[in-house]
């Protein structure tokens, strides 16, 4: 049964932080997340072994590099998504200025995958 009823306003939510690759949950459904991200400058190589990853950009743009992807980097503008899949080695860049993305990923997914470094957050602050 759902408990929370009410809608929310992403761009309102998105808002409420300035820090970057610092992600905030603020849904869940079928033990997934749902998350706001701001990114800026460059992320970091990294995989997920066992969890896609939907990025959807609201505002900005993201390059998302692939590891060994002979059709080159995926720009995302505005409205475009991409899914990276489980196992995939990528790099998120914004490198245009700040950026703004929507997550979409399983709730056990760690965001710097297997990578461990200052820019992992194992605690994800609900707003």
């Amino acid at each position: 049964m759902a408990t929370n009823l009410s809608k929310q306003n992403i761009y309102e939510k998105a808002s409420q932080f300035s820090a970057h690759w610092t992600p905030k949950i603020i849904g869940e459904l079928n033990g997934q997340h749902v998350k706001l991200a701001k990114l800026f400058g460059e992320f970091g190589w990294h995989s997920h072994q066992d969890e896609d990853e939907l990025f959807l950009v609201l505002k900005g743009q993201v390059i998302i590099q692939l590891r060994n992807n002979q059709n080159g980097d995926i720009v995302l503008n505005e409205g475009d998504m991409f899914i990276i899949p489980r196992g995939v080695e990528h790099n998120p860049k914004a490198d245009n200025g700040e950026c703004t993305v929507l997550l979409f990923e399983p709730a056990s997914t760690i965001n710097t995958g297997d990578q461990r470094n200052d820019k992992t957050k194992l605690e994800l602050e609900r707003i």
